[in-house]
């Protein structure tokens, strides 16, 4: 959705004005995206109890320039978050709810490993949802030049499932992105896909039932397949063509069968994968961590995988919970 003239011509001209406070034209701001929102059905009522105090936040810009994907090179970022510890402390949440978790892995065909896993690296299951408000985060990121169409929608959904009931704006507490509950939803996210399971007629994204269930729900909907591979790490040698590596995790691209990417790969036999999967090589810390090797480390990395970055777009992040994946695949 893109943001109608009115907001357009009112922003170039902010930016294009003496310089004044950013909270005077973060207010500014506010006054035009009020006008916004109440041409996007939102009532005058909800708008009121939703953004009067709202305000603006500089660290949430300065997080967002400055993300651990972008700097942390792929072992101490994933090792961070795979660690013993947070395998000990799945089991524990696994055993206190281990009928109804089973149940769902049955019911959405989503692997219970993989849920704790994106649970465990999201909020530490739980236990870390993220304790900013929520409505002044997206409202800041909305105000900002960087992204501003994707969080001022962002921020127009959450205000609707306010109007509509779904969500109660008295606990809007999460990430500095605007993300809320166990799993780090998303306003879109949460409008497409949270389920209300235990049937309140209120959307709980903090509770085990709703959020385990509506996990379940988003990767089952965007097409994960239980119990195929995620990824596996490679050496490549070194007549491997530079085109098949890919650096970023906005599109992979040049994706072929597995069997023609084995010729690229060192001890090619010692994988057991169908041969027909599709795959892509991926080589996370180049071009982002300086003086990185061009072919170490690298991945194939396979459909499923792919399913990992459309819930959080970073090839790191992906590997991450795929290695603990399959680590609490080794404890269970």
């Amino acid at each position: 959705m893109k943001i109608n003239k009115i907001l357009i011509i009112f922003f170039l001209t902010l930016f294009t004005s003496p310089v004044i406070s950013v909270e005077q034209t973060f207010n500014q701001w506010l006054i035009e995206f009020e006008k916004y929102a109440l041409k996007n059905n939102i009532s005058k009522e909800t708008y009121n109890k939703t953004m009067t105090k709202v305000i603006f936040l500089p660290k949430v810009i300065k997080y967002d320039r400055y993300q651990p994907e972008f700097y942390e090179d792929t072992k101490t970022y994933i090792s961070k978050r795979t660690s013993e510890k947070k395998i000990k402390q799945g089991i524990k949440l696994y055993k206190k709810n281990k009928n109804f978790i089973e149940s769902i892995d049955e019911k959405f065909s989503v692997e219970k490993t993989l849920l704790l896993s994106l649970m465990g690296i999201e909020t530490n299951f739980g236990t870390y949802v993220g304790k900013m408000d929520i409505l002044s985060s997206l409202a800041t990121l909305s105000f900002d030049k960087r992204r501003r169409d994707f969080f001022t929608k962002e921020l127009i959904t959450i205000l609707q499932l306010v109007e509509k009931g779904i969500i109660d704006h008295n606990l809007l507490y999460g990430s500095w992105a605007g993300a809320f509950g166990n799993f780090q939803f998303m306003p879109s996210t949460i409008k497409n896909y949270a389920i209300d399971y235990d049937n309140n007629d209120m959307i709980e994204l903090k509770s085990t039932k709703d959020s385990f269930a509506s996990a379940a729900n988003y990767i089952n909907k965007i097409g994960w397949k239980k119990q195929q591979p995620c990824f596996i790490e490679i050496s490549l040698n070194e007549n491997v063509p530079k085109n098949l590596l890919n650096t970023s995790a906005k599109k992979l691209n040049n994706k072929k069968r597995f069997k023609d990417l084995k010729k690229f790969i060192l001890n090619k036999n010692e994988y057991d994968i169908d041969e027909n999967l599709i795959g892509a090589i991926i080589t996370p810390d180049k071009d982002i961590i300086p003086d990185s090797e061009n072919l170490k480390p690298a991945y194939i990395v396979f459909e499923n995988y792919e399913k990992i970055l459309q819930w959080n777009r970073s090839l790191r992040f992906g590997l991450a919970v795929c290695t603990l994946k399959k680590k609490f695949e080794n404890a269970l």
